[in-house]
């Protein structure tokens, strides 16, 4: 029987702080693991786990791929080039037919809003939303949030401020969700451009003046422009991005004394993020991605049911 309300983490929009918190000190276990010298357990022996990915990723699959294991699952790997999708196959007839193989719990990303959702409809393992389109990427925000709450000791009363595409990034609408049932204070900073037209649903500070956005932030988590948004020409050039929104030095002059700076990778350094802002002391951005192993194998525990073993 799952630990968690539910059986699947398609979002976190709607996920119980109870739920939040669970994952957080579950991740606080296993990041303990991480730190050993065999950093395997016998936890998920005897399941098989699928990486469902129908969009390129490094950091994302890795990080599964490796939570997976460490917690001495089986794990198949699909990718769509060179599978029976170049044939035609329907989304439903690939999955159920690697379901037939005894699959137990699925991964997956898609470009496509609504995929991990269908998959629970058509498929009887647990699934874990990997990213979909513009909709949610709950582990990246889950893995933001137990860093935050690794440094600070809380979540509660404190003020994040989320850099960048609000209109696209599945990472800001994850956060967004997760920090407020978790009793932070959110805002919003980027070009009016790249917000989306219903952003009062957030129920967030928003601002287009990064100077004003960043005053008395603890946490300021900046997101990747994508190169594409630039060539659509929702804002002119990325050098007036970078003078508008960039995060560099002078900037973090208006910050809360003990600050943090967060950023889920890849980064563009020069163009949201200078170097010497992501290689500074007051950066946890390598410490995100230790982090996310831990907080995946949480997840990937408490969707199980298992017990955990030593």
């Amino acid at each position: 029987m799952s630990r968690l309300s539910s059986r699947h983490l398609l979002g976190l929009e709607g996920v119980p702080a109870e739920d939040i918190q669970s994952i957080l000190e579950t991740s606080n276990t296993f990041r303990e693991v991480l730190d050993r010298t065999i950093k395997k357990l016998p936890t998920l022996r005897g399941m098989t786990v699928l990486n469902l990915f129908y969009e390129a990723s490094t950091r994302t699959r890795i990080s599964f791929e490796l939570a997976e294991k460490r917690l001495s699952a089986d794990t198949v790997n699909f990718s769509k080039a060179g599978s029976s999708v170049s044939k035609g196959e329907s989304l439903r007839d690939t999955v159920q037919n690697i379901e037939a193989m005894k699959i137990d719990m699925v991964v997956v990303r898609h470009k496509s809003t609504g995929v991990p959702y269908f998959l629970t409809q058509c498929m009887d393992a647990n699934i874990i939303n990997a990213g979909d389109g513009a909709h949610e990427h709950p582990t990246q925000a889950l893995l933001d949030m137990y860093t935050i709450w690794k440094k600070y000791g809380r979540l509660d009363g404190l003020r994040v401020v989320l850099v960048g595409d609000v209109k696209h990034s599945r990472v800001i609408r994850s956060n967004i969700w997760g920090l407020k049932t978790m009793g932070a204070s959110v805002a919003l900073c980027g070009p009016s451009t790249l917000f989306p037209y219903d952003i009062e649903k957030f129920e967030c500070d928003s601002y287009t003046d990064i100077d004003e956005a960043l005053d008395g932030a603890d946490v300021v988590n900046i997101m990747r422009i994508q190169l594409e948004r630039q060539q659509a020409g929702i804002f002119p050039s990325q050098r007036e991005y970078t003078n508008l929104f960039g995060i560099n030095k002078e900037r973090l002059r208006n910050l809360n004394k003990n600050y943090t700076i967060m950023h889920p990778g890849p980064m563009n350094r020069g163009v949201e993020i200078t170097s010497e802002v992501a290689d500074s002391d007051k950066s946890v951005i390598l410490e995100q991605v230790t982090n996310g192993q831990a907080v995946r194998m949480a997840v990937l525990y408490l969707l199980s049911g298992r017990k955990e073993e030593e």
